[in-house]
């Protein structure tokens, strides 16, 4: 597909991988926000965007439509020095005036008002945008209004720093709020309480490595660097303290360093985790990076990621015929989606337009593109911190992430109950695959089978992770838990080991505990018959049976899709060994001829590798993995 909005031609003198610049960039945010405008209501306070409405209900998606495109018009005309030759600021000018005048009241232009996070909430999400985007202008919008309305505006922003926000990063949309305030000189004991309760849980958040968790629990996704990195990093950068830059920038750099292997050859950012119809968003840490410094990337390298992954978007549908971002991934998908979910949304992704802050003559645009770190040697990177395992193939461009540390389950929950959660509970996730939908049978995924019923997998326990040259693992263990009958099993868990290296993954498995009459089953990698991409999965010890399982509901890349499984009856302890591959060769070599001898003694297992004679052990109690 091409994109229905107004490109510039190509340059592929500079931007050899690409093909877009800066004026790219601009072209882009500015067909958005026309596209968007054109659903404002009279007064501008609202951009009523077509669609099924969120949870938040329409008036809520009308602000979120206003407040996120602001965010893509500030970025664009901040980035050029006032320029605004489209009038984007007259009109967030005029919505704010309109928006603030009566908030609350159930008329035409009226925003809701900020509240608690359990009582129609989303308010407190957009004023961090608003406030955002006033302070990126405030020498072309903010300091040209009247005090009337500057007063308004404060009051209505005020909310989000008296009402309880979620227990995730949306204690940063207060402190946003917060640093706008104290920027126009309106702070207070009231702002200064906002800041430093955000930064408190920060820094009790960060786990290392450049991750931070997403609230108390185990959450690493991609709002680490949409969210977490961005917002702080962000005030370090506009506010010029010299002391914050220093210690957000350093982690920043090291989010970069792992972070931006996530990208594929073909620019997709690796499909994890909540909230993926924001898209290119996941570029916008990548861009603030190189906008204030804080990168391992040279210029160019942070190009061809940030640009990669907007044409990848924009090329697939991400834009309707009209222009508008739609509900989705590559074009409409709603198994994409959560309930919070509205029209305006995936306007979010507007952050990656913060790269617009690096202006002409910047060297983000003056370098030339050179190759993403997917691009480069095939690459294998253990992440103990997060517990994730990145692993990339630069003859295909793919990128795989293998998730042992990643669960979205928040510490009131528990876990007994609890669907899965496809975006976080299955084993591995890829930049060319997505999961199946909960209704369809579930790809990389091991499920106890007990009087019918498959288990789920919920909270995750790590177990480690490491690796050498040109090879890692990572491990964890869980409890198997069943949506319907009894909760679980007692005694009973799984033990997992995620081994790669080139395009392979052993997959190892210890069941302990498993009841008389249990099976085990296995499946791997979800594909389409149209796919370019091969999934195969292949039993090297205790598996039984092997078969594929369709899945209709398709994924977000496949409309309709087939999940090749493995399955073995259980009881007690089983260890199962298996090698998957996913792989867009076009002869690849079958995963049974990879490797050349599996040997199990008791709770240790061998596998030995046709290449080049090499063996991977892996021993239970106490864990262990060596490679040589």
């Amino acid at each position: 597909m091409t994109s229905p909005l107004e490109l510039p031609s190509e340059d592929r003198d500079s931007s050899p991988h690409t093909g877009y610049t800066r004026a790219h960039w601009e072209a882009a945010a500015d067909g958005m926000l026309r596209a968007a405008w054109q659903w404002s209501t009279p007064g501008s306070a609202l951009l009523d965007l077509p669609g099924r409405p969120s949870g938040s209900g329409v008036r809520s998606d009308g602000l979120e439509g206003y407040a996120r495109t602001f965010l893509a018009a500030a970025f664009r005309v901040a980035g050029a020095d006032g320029k605004d030759p489209h009038g984007w600021l007259d009109r967030y000018a005029d919505g704010l005036a309109a928006g603030t005048r009566t908030p609350g009241r159930d008329d035409l232009e009226s925003w809701p008002l900020i509240l608690d996070h359990h009582v129609q909430g989303q308010p407190m999400v957009e004023s961090a945008s608003v406030a955002i985007g006033l302070r990126l202008t405030r020498p072309w919008l903010w300091d040209r209004l009247d005090a009337g309305v500057q007063d308004r505006a404060e009051e209505w922003l005020r909310g989000a720093l008296r009402h309880t926000p979620a227990p995730n990063n949306w204690y940063l949309f207060p402190y946003s709020v917060a640093a706008f305030l104290e920027s126009v000189g309106r702070g207070d004991t009231e702002t200064s309480r906002a800041k430093e309760r955000a930064l408190d849980l920060l820094e009790s958040w960060y786990c290392g490595q450049g991750w931070y968790s997403d609230g108390d629990g185990r959450a690493f996704d991609h709002y680490n660097g949409w969210a977490l990195h961005l917002y702080p990093m962000l005030d370090a950068h506009l506010s010029g303290d010299p002391e914050l830059s220093t210690h957000y920038g350093s982690r920043l750099r090291e989010h970069l360093d792992n972070y931006t292997l996530l990208f594929g050859g073909d620019g997709a950012p690796i499909h994890f985790g909540r909230s993926l119809t924001y898209r290119f968003a996941a570029g916008s840490a990548v861009a603030l990076g190189a906008v204030t410094g804080h990168t391992p990337l040279s210029p160019g390298a942070s190009r061809r990621v940030i640009s990669g992954s907007l044409r990848y978007f924009l090329d697939r549908g991400a834009t309707g015929a009209d222009g508008l971002l739609n509900l989705g991934w590559h074009g409409p998908h709603e198994a994409t989606l959560q309930h919070y979910s509205g029209p305006a949304s995936p306007y979010w992704a507007s952050k990656a337009f913060v790269a617009l802050l690096a202006p002409d003559g910047h060297p983000l645009w003056t370098a030339t593109e050179e190759p993403a770190p997917s691009e480069g040697p095939d690459r294998v990177l253990a992440l103990p911190a997060p517990g994730l395992l990145i692993q990339s193939t630069r003859a295909d461009g793919i990128v795989r992430l293998h998730n042992h540390g990643s669960d979205h389950v928040r510490p009131h929950e528990g876990e007994s109950g609890v669907q899965d959660d496809p975006l976080y509970s299955r084993w591995s996730y890829s930049t060319v695959t997505g999961p199946t939908s909960r209704v369809n049978a579930a790809d990389n995924h091991l499920a106890v089978v007990v009087d019918g019923v498959r288990s789920g997998r919920r909270s995750i326990r790590p177990l480690g992770a490491g690796g050498g040259d040109g090879w890692g693992w990572a491990a964890s263990w869980h409890r198997p838990v069943f949506t319907s009958g009894p909760p679980m099993v007692p005694g009973m868990r799984v033990e997992s080991v995620t081994v790669v290296r080139g395009r392979y993954e052993l997959r190892v498995h210890r069941v302990l505990g498993a009841p008389d009459g249990a099976r085990v089953e296995q499946t791997g990698w979800a594909t389409g018959p149209d796919d370019s991409v091969r999934s195969e999965l292949h039993g090297l010890h205790g598996w039984e049976t092997q078969d594929e399982v369709r899945a209709p509901q398709g994924t977000a890349y496949a409309r309709w899709a087939v999940v090749p499984r493995l399955g073995a009856d259980a009881e007690g302890t089983v260890l199962l060994v298996s090698l998957a591959s996913l792989t867009a060769k076009a002869e690849p070599t079958a995963p049974a001829a990879a490797t050349n001898g599996v040997n199990v003694d008791g709770d240790t297992v061998e596998v030995g590798w046709a290449d080049d004679g090499s063996t991977t052990r892996i021993a239970f109690e106490p864990l262990t993995v060596e490679h040589g």
